[in-house]
């Protein structure tokens, strides 16, 4: 009797754990498939997107290649909805996750981060002309545009801007640009890749507040043979040249500072 119980027990187990995606990889498995798996969403640009070809492409999804060639593997990429992107570690369908994940305590506590690659800002961006507005406390009574649940608005408010709501990044920088707003307060990565796409907007970023977010690649608890050598790729990236291409080739600027 006793063994029926212990082997069904066994049964269940291999069950869930098939049913969860299959055993995450460690470093020396990592090297010996000769592939590490990836997560990411493929829908948000300029980071993971697909192409009009359908290829798969993106700032991350590059970082994501060239970290593996360091490793010497291959990547493989995993898409996901970023809902359930970072739970697919827990569910080892993939052995990282590459997806600008800000590195945050309560994400610290149950997974580990690679050195940070991505420095996001908040910026405060206003038209070229614009000589009046040169730092946040600038703000006060003027109207800055947002989409009025968003963390940027509530920062506009507390140096006291007058909000105007919008739909996101795309209408508060028309909303600026045509003078219907002041000044926006937005991500310094979400500047940068509109100015990488339009150069001649008569935009620009008239001050960056000196907190930083921070983006590491996220993997497993427990896996520091792979956490060392993710990092000593990215150290790899930086010291060749190869990041600063690939930030110039997105964003027209070095995003890790």
């Amino acid at each position: 009797m006793r063994q029926t119980i212990w082997t069904g027990l066994v049964a269940a187990v291999l069950l869930f754990t098939g049913a969860t995606g299959g055993q995450a990889a460690d470093l020396a498995a990592i090297k010996t498939a000769g592939v590490i798996k990836i997560g990411t969403e493929g829908t948000y640009a300029p980071f993971t997107f697909h192409d009009p070809s359908g290829a798969l492409v993106g700032f991350d999804v590059e970082i994501g290649r060239a970290v593996a060639e360091r490793l010497g593997v291959k990547a493989e990429f995993v898409e996901g909805k970023w809902d359930g992107l970072i739970a697919g570690l827990d569910a080892k369908r993939y052995d990282a996750v590459i997806n600008e994940v800000s590195i945050t305590d309560a994400r610290k506590a149950k997974y580990d981060f690679s050195d940070p690659y991505i420095v996001s800002k908040a910026a405060l961006i206003v038209r070229g002309d614009n000589a009046a507005i040169k730092g946040f406390d600038d703000l006060k009574g003027r109207t800055s545009a947002h989409t009025l649940t968003s963390n940027y608005a509530k920062l506009a408010e507390t140096f006291g801007a007058k909000l105007v709501g919008t739909d996101g990044f795309d209408q508060s920088i028309a909303l600026v640009l045509s003078g219907r707003a002041d000044a926006t307060i937005n991500d310094s990565l979400s500047f940068f890749d509109f100015r990488k796409h339009k150069p001649d907007a008569n935009v620009k970023i008239a001050a960056v507040q000196n907190d930083a977010e921070l983006e590491g690649i996220i993997i497993p608890k427990n896996e520091p043979d792979l956490l060392a050598a993710i990092n000593k790729a990215l150290a790899d990236l930086r010291q060749d040249g190869t990041y600063a291409a690939i930030s110039q080739k997105y964003f027209g600027e070095d995003v890790s500072k």
